[in-house]
């Protein structure tokens, strides 16, 4: 079954691209294409990924993360960007962004990205990950984690953190994938985070890989 796709990006020439780009494949389905969160909103189709960019007229992509996660909340959700400070990214990945992508991007990589969310990752081009890790760089001193992750779940975040997805990570601990899917819950809720890119964040911040 095609992974369908919704995009909302004020430009019009970059927004055709990015249509002709995801149709290209076989195994993808664009369902609609607006210029603002608002319009997209007014017409709303639920999709398996939305590639969302930050500035738009009206509502921001920042800001659109929740309303959008509130009308699908299995959705995953790109932030789409030119973007490349601190604030903007942890900001996205605070409200709940799924990835974030640099516009300048491969192409491939943006397929990619689109393909990593869907089977449960957290996408971050190489550029934007080492800038999270700059902006969390942990003190010196390692504080002791308050959260109380039981040795498993310490397996399986540093396993989520190097970008594993349910499947991959069941397979590595020979584990079955609905064992995996009960240990992230209770790692979200030991971490009070919502998605995997702001648990790999956490993780990273406190040390707790």
């Amino acid at each position: 079954m095609a992974i369908s796709v919704g995009i909302i990006e004020d430009h019009s020439e970059f927004r055709k691209s990015l249509v002709y780009l995801v149709s290209s494949y076989t195994d993808f389905e664009v369902r609609w294409a607006h210029s603002s969160v608002e319009e997209a909103r007014k017409k709303y189709i639920e999709t398996d990924v939305l590639l969302l960019d930050i500035n738009l007229p009206g509502i921001s992509g920042t800001d659109a993360i929740p309303l959008f996660k509130q009308l699908a909340p299995h959705q995953k959700i790109i932030m789409l960007t030119i973007l490349e400070d601190d604030f903007h990214i942890l900001e996205a990945i605070k409200n709940g962004a799924d990835g974030y992508i640099l516009k300048k991007s491969n192409p491939e990589r943006i397929i990619d990205a689109i393909r990593q969310v869907n089977e449960g990752g957290a996408a971050l081009t190489p550029m934007v990950a080492r800038q999270v890790l700059a902006f969390l760089k942990p003190e010196s001193a390692r504080p002791e984690s308050p959260s109380h992750l039981t040795a498993r779940e310490k397996e399986i975040l540093l396993l989520l953190t190097q970008g594993l997805n349910n499947e991959m990570i069941a397979g590595r601990l020979f584990i079955s994938a609905q064992t995996v899917r009960n240990h992230i819950k209770n790692i979200y809720e030991k971490l009070q985070v919502h998605s995997r890119a702001q648990v790999v964040a956490k993780a990273l911040k406190e040390r707790l890989v």
